[in-house]
């Protein structure tokens, strides 16, 4: 006990209404506009074939499943039973694969009569109630490689079952727990490991892995030299350097276009800017044995990281990644045109926003929401239904509704005592937020389209059930500290 506990607070007065109201409104908003788009061909509310009926099913479940996490599951329970739910759902996960029917080429569902059950979803909750068991019990402080070793495991697990049923959206969710690792302890260079890591995908595939190559140098040498006021060296060694790789490039290019069967084609920029890289590494190495500094061997583990992921990207995107997922991230890149067919889905629901405008067309009276020309409207691509009926006033106003969400979940995890409670709650808004971005992001054309509902708000019973539990689960364990005096 802490203190003297002798007053005990109502459910009214420790419960975070705010954080309540926000989902409630958000789960209102989603079979609002799960109605619009199913009006036209099932005008019907109540009747079963209506998806706007079964969203109100799925809800009314939902509901229980809170009221059951608030009043009848005691908030010590989740610790001890995060292990032996993590060991179910990662079954789960795995049984999936082989028994399931191919849905899209993805084998991620379980089907029972007319209702299916996706794992993915679940283990959304399993890997956060185990990342914060293991966190606040190991007391993982992220000093050792053994914490890393122990949080990494945790997470890689369910990510790659996630992978081998091809749920490629899925497993993208677990990046967001970088960020609870982040507020755990972790480095900020894991975080900048991972942008970079981003910037050289693009750049190798729709450019050259030369320039990709070319960035990591850039940013190795200045991330070195700026901090320890070794400007004028930089300009002096690494920016003629870096101006002679450029020349070379374009001179070799010139050159093999003209004459394409010269010799001097064998001595490709690649190999001249690897030896480089390669130099670079060795001269840190050394540097870092000699003067125990520990940034020097950082930075060669990262550049050896970021070129290893630079040769590997034509291997990844050509033998890994679907020909429906290349496609779409060419279209994303601009690297191919294709508006009727992997660019479909996004340009029609760029149409559909774009001509909302500022107030939208009014609620039931969205022309590509009505007449069904964007493909998943009612799942996936529902934020361009938003968009098209109320304009960019209403998608604001539900992204508003989402970062108060998000923010009150922040709020409560900051101010508790506990570290099983914080740690928990910054899993919780780290799935809703990388939900948000992903989702909104591929509606509007700024990621690829990889099949993230919208969270609370798309159609789907596991998606809403498993949101909901989640963060019912952070609102009774933030009351179990906040119900005393």
């Amino acid at each position: 006990m802490i203190g003297q506990r002798t007053s005990q607070r109502s459910f009214a007065k420790s419960v975070d209404w705010l954080l309540i109201i926000s989902y409630l409104l958000l789960v209102t908003i989603g079979v609002m506009n799960i109605y619009s788009t199913v009006h036209y061909s099932t005008p019907e509310l109540f009747v079963w074939k209506s998806r706007a009926c079964k969203q109100l099913v799925w809800i009314a479940t939902a509901i229980i499943i809170a009221l059951v996490i608030l009043f009848v599951i005691p908030p010590r329970v989740y610790e001890p039973i995060s292990l032996p739910l993590y060991v179910v759902i990662f079954f789960l996960l795995v049984l999936v694969i082989f028994v399931s029917r191919d849905v899209k080429g993805s084998h991620s569902w379980f089907t029972f009569g007319p209702i299916s059950l996706q794992p993915a979803e679940l283990s959304k909750i399993s890997t956060s109630l185990m990342l914060s068991m293991v966190i606040s019990k190991l007391d993982l402080r992220f000093k050792t490689f053994r914490d890393y070793a122990i949080a990494g495991a945790v997470l890689l697990l369910p990510m790659l079952a996630i992978l081998a049923e091809s749920e490629t959206g899925s497993m993208l969710v677990y990046v967001g727990f970088l960020l609870v690792l982040y507020r755990e302890g972790i480095s900020g260079w894991w975080l900048a490991l991972l942008g970079i890591i981003i910037v050289v995908f693009v750049v190798t595939l729709k450019y050259d892995p030369f320039w990709a190559l070319l960035i990591i140098g850039i940013i190795a040498t200045l991330s070195n030299d700026l901090p320890q006021n070794k400007g004028r060296r930089w300009f002096a060694v690494h920016f003629p350097a870096i101006i002679a790789l450029i020349t070379y490039f374009i001179v070799y290019n010139k050159v093999c276009a003209a004459h394409p069967d010269t010799t001097f084609a064998y001595f490709k920029p690649i190999y001249l800017i690897l030896a480089c890289m390669l130099a670079l590494m060795v001269a840190y190495l050394i540097k870092g044995f000699r003067t125990v500094n520990a940034f020097k061997m950082v930075t060669v583990a990262m550049i050896a990281i970021c070129v290893g992921m630079s040769l590997a990207v034509p291997f990844v995107f050509n033998k890994v990644l679907k020909d429906y997922q290349q496609k779409r991230i060419q279209v994303l890149l601009g690297i191919i045109e294709d508006p009727r067919d992997a660019g479909y889905n996004v340009t029609q629901s760029k149409i559909a926003i774009g001509s909302g405008g500022f107030f939208g067309k009014g609620y039931l009276n969205g022309t590509q929401s009505t007449f069904g020309f964007v493909p998943e409207q009612s799942t996936d691509f529902i934020f361009c239904t938003i968009g098209e009926e109320t304009g960019f006033a209403g998608c604001t106003a539900v992204i508003l509704l989402y970062v108060l969400l998000i923010w009150r979940i922040l709020r409560g995890a900051e101010k508790s005592r506990e570290r099983f409670t914080r740690v928990y709650g910054y899993c919780v808004a780290s799935c809703l937020t990388m939900h948000l971005v992903i989702n909104i992001g591929m509606t509007i054309g700024l990621m690829p389209v990889i099949g993230i509902p919208l969270p609370l708000v798309s159609y789907g019973g596991s998606s809403l059930w498993a949101f909901t539990a989640l963060i019912f689960i952070f609102v009774a364990l933030d009351r179990n500290e906040k119900k005393y005096f």
